[in-house]
Parts: C-alpha cells; structure tokens; sequence
C-alpha cells in the first residue's frame, strides 16, 4: 500500500485492548498489526494535534515490546515519552486517545497517574537509564528476580548529561537492565554532536555476536558465568573484539555489552533478537536504527516539521496550516529575527540552543551566520556552561532555552554564569502555560527560582516591541546575566518590527492610571489584564522587570491605593506577587494584595491555554472578577 494511502482497516487492533491481547497473535501477524497502528496513529493526528513523527518511528519496536515482555509487571521506561503514542493505544487506551492532549483527557507524556503500564514520568529527555537502573536494582533487592526492566532511549536524548551519567553506573552496579538505543538520528531538528557521529559509524558482526551470545549462555547454564568471572570474561572479549576491528566500541568499554545495530522496522526480527536477550544476565545495550515518521511519506521527508505537524489531510499529506496575514507573529518568530538583526550589528553576539533551533527559531541566525550559532544536542546544563566560557572571553551568547528545561541547568546558571557575573543573555521561551503538553512543560517555576540569585537581571516584554528593545537592551556593555522569559505562540501586535532602543534596567511602565485598585502585571500576561480592566478604574502598571523591581513604582502604588493586585504567569509563590509583598513589608507599607498566578499546591495538567489561564485565574474574566471582589 502506499504510505499516503490511509485505509483504516484495524482488523487486528480492533481485537487488542491489552498487551495479553496482543501476545495472543502469532509472530507473522505483527507486520500487519504494525501497520494498522501507524495507520490509527496518523488518523487520529490528523484531527487532533499531537507529537507524530516519533510514535510513527517506534511503532514495530512497541509492539515488539510488548510482544515478548510481561507488561505491566516488566517494566518498560521510556525516554522522551513523545514516541509513546503507540504504546497508550497498545495499553488500554485506544478508545480514549481521542482525548491525548485535550483537557481533561489522557495526559501528552507517560504517567503512572495514568496507567500501570507507564512506569515513570518522561516529559523530559534523558532520564530513562537512570530510572530503569533503579527499577532493576529494586527489584534484585526485593527478591523480584523476574522481573525484567528495559530502558528506551533515543531521539537524540543520549546526547543528555544525565543519560552518560546512568550508563556510568549501570557499568558498575549489579544489574541486568536491557537498553535500547533508539537511533534514529534526530531529537526534533537533526541531532548533533560526537555521539552522532559515533553511532552512525559503529557497526558490529552480527555472526561475532550470535556465537558470543550462545557461547554466554551455556556457559551461564553451567554456573561458569558467576559476576566476577563474567566482567572479566567481557573484558577479555572486549580487548579481542578491538585487536581485531581496530574499533574500540564506547559501550563495550564501559563493561555493558553491546548487540547491533539492527534494523529497528523489522517487527519479526525484533521478536527473535528480545526473546534471545531476554534472560541474559548483566546489562546490555541494543542498537537499533530507524526513521522518524516511518511508514509515512511526508513524515518521512520533513521530520522537523512532522515532529508536531498540527491538523492535516492524512490522505494527501497536505498541513492545515493557519495562514491568515493579519495574524500576529509568534514570540519566537520576533525572537530569531531580532537575534539575527543584533548580530549583523554586534559581532560578538553567538546563538546557542541545546536542540530546539527550529523550536525557538535560532534556525533564522544559524541561515544566515552558520559559524555563530551552535546547536549542543539536548544538553542544557552543557548550553548554560558553554555560552558562560565563550562570555568568559568576551562574547555574548544568546543561551535560548525553553522554559520548563531550564530547570535541568538551574546549578550551571547560578556555578557557571550569575557567580562570575558573566553577560550571558537567556532567553526563556514557552514561559508560563504551554497548553496541550502539560506539566511537564508549563514554564512555572523560572520566575521563583531564579529571582533569589545574585547578578541576574530577569525581565518579561509584554508584547513583542518590548522583547525586541529587552532583547537590544540586554546585549549592551556591562549588563551581565540577563533573563528575557516570553510564552509560547503568538503575539499581540502586526506591525512588531520597531526601532531597536535601550530600556533602563529595573524601571516598568504604568500603562493606566485608576482610583481603586492597583495591578501590577509582568509579561504577556499584562495583555490580559489590559482587557479585563476595560470599564473600570483600575491602574496598570507593566513592571517588566522582577530583578530590579521598579521601586518607584512600588512606593507611588503603595501611598495611593489601598488594594493591589499582582498577576504573573508563573507559580505566585516566590514570583512578583512575592517580591511586592517582601517590598512592602520591608518599607512599611500595608495595602491589601491579592496574588494571581499559577499554583504551587498541584501541577496544572493539560488543555488549551484559554483553558487552562481560566482554571487557574488568569484570564480577563477571572482577573476583572478579582478587581470587583
């Protein structure tokens, strides 16, 4: 068939709501499964937005997965759970996955909220190698020795610290974890670094690794393969296998044994080589290659864009794409313009990102000046690193970083850059509500955590004329590190270009004046309370910057009104509802205050932005209401 050909004919899958279902088919039947679920995954994607790409790329190793494994009592930890889409449906949650993303529907990302067959939370990439060596060694400890743990890596999450820091001690710890590699040689744009490189050039005998695998379990059966003897033994065949190659093969080194790279769309092979792996002892690491968007063609030629494609026609591959000219320009639209703008005009500005440069639209600068901005791979501890020594010695990196992931560097900004008062400039996309990928990626926290720090300057433009004068602004001599934290999507203007001009640190904007109630707003989210105080005599004040708050702002709010609200799209623990209340307190003042933002009693769970500012009161009406009450 071909791959626009979308016939949903689900005569398998209609039968399988469990993986006890699934193992009840025989081996040849799973070809034809594979391709009934990539077709119910590109239907149902295609009316209702999700991450696409990835699930289509994993779609013969779920099942295989699936196949051979006990599920739910193995366990299976996934990495980077956008490519698990195929798993939910296989796990008792295809009648549902209408819902995936939607407001008070099935989560984005793996849960064990959810279900008992997601074993741990990977809305983040990286982690899965640690979590799964914790599973493994629990279950050794508390006598589940059948227990059988597997952890899936891949779209380009090995590039991640974290990753390199569980196979470390899984090369040290007693354990017999089985991890796939998942190599398709992507994360969302292509993915970079050495590690890329180096799994694109390693290969393996396959006929070396089927006699050692044989030769590794009789001797097991034997009572020959005792642990001590065991890590001596793969040494001894490591050193061969190098003498031999002339290849040194990284995992191997690190005493985990390493099988592949096989073809990782091959649903029957998949099956044979996991049932042999299955009851090997010790770790072992399987290389699998596949292809983003397999089994669909316009996937398959435009992964990037495919990664999350929005609505489209599954039969003609054709995106439904928003086209409409009098729509304002997305925040990190505005962001990649400007960057590229500020470095035609000051040579000492680079661009880094750790993989998002089509995400936060560092793809504009790396166009046109592709020897001044770097793409490190997921990898944001590296990112904040990296651009701290290049401004060590007298550049200006821009370090964009989504906001939720900043989280993963909170150490580097403070050890690395704020420390050594270093001009770093980071701009934080996807600040505050994400919408649909929920919480795992809402930018809650970048506001609470950070404002303690010493040195750093944090600011949010409440519309994009002001991202483009902070952004201006923070590139000038003498600023050190500098935060610019705007959201995700569009913004409020059509006519954003404007003259780039300085805007003085820690000083706001008082947007309408008022008799009874003050709000003091920072960001985007200034936009909404610009709506909600339509008819009414509140006061508005933009205070753009967190640190240094604008305290002549604070001091002429505080001696003319009695009731002051604070609105922020960030937790209101710890954020500007925070810093008012500390000023006030500290110079004696005492007007009531009313705090909105997000909360810091639950994680806010998926739906549309709309949705969700409303649920956590952030909206015009919620904020109009807080202004009448």
């Amino acid at each position: 068939m071909h791959p626009n050909s979308i016939i949903i004919k689900v005569e398998l899958l209609n039968h399988i709501k469990y993986p006890d279902d699934l193992r009840k088919l025989s081996v040849d039947q799973l070809p034809e499964l594979c391709q009934e679920l990539r077709e119910d995954i590109v239907k149902e994607l295609s009316v209702n937005p999700g991450h696409l790409a990835s699930s289509l790329g994993v779609v013969e190793l779920t099942v295989a997965l699936h196949y051979v494994y006990n599920t739910p009592e193995d366990r299976i930890v996934w990495d980077v759970g956008h490519q698990a889409y195929g798993h939910k449906i296989l796990t008792g949650r295809r009648e549902q996955f209408c819902t995936n993303r939607k407001l008070g529907g099935i989560r984005p990302f793996p849960s064990p909220y959810e279900s008992e067959y997601d074993t741990f939370a990977c809305g983040h990439a990286s982690n899965s190698v640690s979590a799964a060596l914790g599973m493994a060694v629990a279950a050794k400890k508390t006598g589940n020795d059948a227990r059988k743990v597997v952890a899936v890596i891949g779209d380009g999450a090995l590039s991640g610290g974290l990753a390199f820091e569980g196979l470390n001690n899984v090369s040290s710890s007693p354990n017999d974890l089985l991890i796939i590699l998942n190599d398709n040689n992507m994360s969302i744009d292509r993915s970079v670094g050495g590690m890329k490189q180096y799994l694109l050039n390693l290969s393996t005998n396959e006929t070396y690794n089927a006699l050692r695998f044989k030769v590794s379990r009789w001797m097991h059966s034997k009572g020959f393969l005792e642990e001590d003897r065991r890590k001596g033994l793969i040494r001894l065949s490591n050193a061969v296998k190098s003498a031999i190659s002339h290849q040194q093969n990284i995992f191997d080194g690190m005493n985990i044994r390493y099988f592949g790279p096989f073809d990782g769309h091959n649903v029957k092979e998949l099956v044979r080589i996991l049932r042999q792996m299955k009851d090997m002892g010790g770790p072992k690491l399987l290389h699998l290659h596949t292809q983003k968007g397999h089994g669909y063609a316009p996937a398959e030629k435009d992964v990037t864009t495919w990664h999350a494609p929005g609505k489209f026609d599954p039969e003609t591959g054709e995106r439904l794409v928003d086209k409409d000219p009098n729509k304002p320009q997305k925040y990190q639209d505005v962001f990649g313009h400007t960057l590229l703008e500020l470095a035609q005009q000051n040579p000492k500005i680079v661009g880094v990102t750790p993989a998002m440069p089509s995400g936060c639209s560092m793809n504009i600068m790396m166009k046109e000046m592709p020897d001044r901005a770097f793409d490190v791979g997921i990898a944001e501890g590296h990112a904040v690193t990296f651009s701290g020594g290049m401004a060590k010695d007298g550049l200006i990196p821009f370090c964009n970083i989504y906001s939720a992931f900043s989280q993963r560097a909170f150490d580097n900004i403070i050890h690395d850059v704020a420390l050594l008062n270093l001009h770093v400039v980071f701009c934080f996309d996807r600040a505050g509500i994400v919408g649909e990928d929920g919480p795992t990626h809402h930018g809650a926290f970048d506001l609470a955590a950070l404002r303690p720090i010493p040195n750093l300057t944090i600011s949010s433009p409440m519309d994009e004329h002001e991202l483009r004068r902070l952004m201006y602004t923070a590139q000038l001599p003498d600023k050190g590190p500098f935060v610019i934290r705007y959201p995700r999507g569009g913004g409020v203007l059509l006519d954003w270009r404007c003259p780039l001009e300085e805007i003085k640190v820690g000083t706001g904007r008082k947007m309408k004046d008022g008799e009874d109630v003050a709000i003091l707003s920072i960001g985007p989210i200034g936009n909404n309370v610009t709506e909600a105080i339509k008819g009414t005599t509140a006061a508005h004040y933009d205070m753009r910057f967190l640190k240094p708050i604008d305290e002549n702002i604070l001091r002429e709010v505080a001696e003319k009104y009695k009731h002051i609200i604070t609105v922020e799209n960030g937790v209101k623990n710890g954020g500007l509802g925070s810093a008012v209340l500390e000023w006030m307190n500290d110079h004696g003042y005492s007007p009531r205050i009313t705090r909105l933002g997000m909360p810091d009693t639950q994680f806010v769970e998926h739906g549309t932005v709309d949705e969700l500012q409303h649920i956590v009161g952030l909206d015009a009406a919620s904020i109009r209401k807080a202004i009448e009450s």
